[in-house]
């Protein structure tokens, strides 16, 4: 049998199994002697004492470190659970306080409403919610979530907030597009409600940047009307019913023709926010009959 040679800067190891049992034995042999003898009495039991006791404190100060540490690790942990559910609280009442927001916004909303169909009360309304709305910052033609089958028709007057809105254009069995008065292209026949002068109120997605629509044909030659009077429908609109707040005038500009005067009007209702309207499902055509 040929000998087992080691190779150069190869270590020395020695399984775990073999230590164990060294030092097992080390550690009878030291109980025995320590029991059955007195050899560790007098000047060599100091010098033990010298050794062991720092070794003893030694142990019991980890001890009392691994101890500490896991009642720390237990008090984080607790920490931790507790932190959990203080987040599912969180979360559970962050949503009931959205809900809580939507509701009271919701409330506001149909409040104004309210007052709005009690103002027109001669008129028969339906409520109805906006569910789309074309591109861009202003509720300029959207769709509503009532139709033919809600008794709904083209040309019913839209009303918000604080006055008109438009009308509606198309219509289906469950839903209606409304364009507004502040679409382009459009045309409201108007008169001031204090003086009862005729004009035009045209319009102007451009100008609503600055949060006004333009009017014209202003016939004023007393100079009766002045900033801040209420614009309303006319009787002589084809489409819209007669005294439905438009708006307030803004700016007045006496034209080239020094007869007629133009300028701009401030919207009775806020067209950057609408999520509910009423439709006065009276024609204009059914009244004057």
């Amino acid at each position: 049998m040929s000998p087992v040679i080691k190779k150069k800067g190869e270590r020395f190891t020695l399984p775990s199994k073999y230590l164990l049992f060294i030092l097992t034995f080390i550690c009878t042999v030291m109980m025995l002697v320590t029991f059955g003898t007195d050899a560790f009495d007098g000047p060599l039991n100091s010098a033990f004492g010298y050794v062991i006791v720092p070794f003893q404190k030694g142990i019991s100060n980890v001890g009392s470190w691994l101890s500490n540490r896991s009642d720390e690790l237990v008090q984080i942990r607790s920490l931790l659970e507790e932190n959990e559910r203080l987040k599912e609280q969180i979360a559970v009442l962050t949503e009931e306080n959205t809900l809580l927001q939507q509701d009271k916004y919701e409330l506001n909303s149909l409040r104004q409403l309210m007052k709005l169909s009690d103002r027109y009360d001669e008129y028969e309304k339906v409520g109805a919610r906006i569910i789309s709305r074309d591109a861009g910052n202003w509720y300029s033609t959207f769709i509503i979530d009532k139709g033919e089958q809600d008794g709904l028709s083209v040309d019913m007057n839209v009303i918000a907030g604080g006055g008109l809105v438009g009308r509606i254009t198309s219509i289906g069995p469950n839903w209606a597009r409304v364009t507004a008065v502040i679409s382009d292209n459009t045309n409201v026949s108007a008169m001031t409600l204090a003086t009862q002068d005729n004009l035009i109120v045209s319009g102007d997605l451009k100008m609503m940047s600055k949060g006004v629509i333009s009017f014209s044909q202003l016939v004023d030659s007393n100079g009766a009307v002045q900033e801040g009077d209420k614009i309303v429908t006319s009787d002589i609109s084809d489409k819209y019913l007669p005294n439905i707040l438009i708006g307030y005038i803004h700016t007045i500009n006496r034209d080239a023709n020094n007869i007629t005067k133009s300028g701009y009007i401030t919207p009775a209702v806020d067209f950057e926010h609408l999520s509910e309207v009423l439709v006065i499902t009276d024609l204009k055509q059914q009244v004057e009959e």
